[in-house]
């Protein structure tokens, strides 16, 4: 069994959302013990590498949930709205002028991003797993 494991921040941007919206990404997610066993998550999820580093994207409607799993966990690192990730792009000079990346792109373009992965680094350093 797996057991997901909010961050400080995710917990957060979760918790801002109507209940059935948070429903709705959790219904998303649903990591099993043979999706990871079988390494089936690349396939269900978008996925971004940093350094060895895997890191998946859920999407569920207009909102994007990245996780890591790591042994027995799910570790969810950032709850955000498509529009947000737009956004982020084109304040990061990612999207190019105001163009809204491809799906297959975003991951690729993300992956590569500093600025996304600070994010990420953000919410990992709040992490606490009991």
């Amino acid at each position: 069994m797996l057991q997901v494991v909010f961050n400080e921040i995710s917990a957060a941007e979760l918790s801002t959302l109507p209940t059935q919206v948070q429903f709705t990404i959790i219904e998303a997610m649903n990591v099993q013990p043979d999706d990871v066993e079988e390494n089936r998550l690349g396939k269900r999820f978008g996925l971004l590498e940093r350094g060895g580093q895997k890191l998946y994207r859920c999407r569920a409607g207009e909102w994007r949930v990245y996780f890591a799993v790591e042994g027995a966990h799910v570790k969810v690192h950032r709850v955000l709205h498509a529009n947000t990730l737009k956004d982020f792009l084109f304040r990061s000079n990612l999207g190019g002028a105001g163009a809204t990346p491809a799906p297959a792109g975003e991951d690729e373009t993300l992956g590569q991003s500093k600025s996304f992965w600070k994010l990420i680094d953000e919410g990992e350093k709040t992490l606490k797993v009991v």
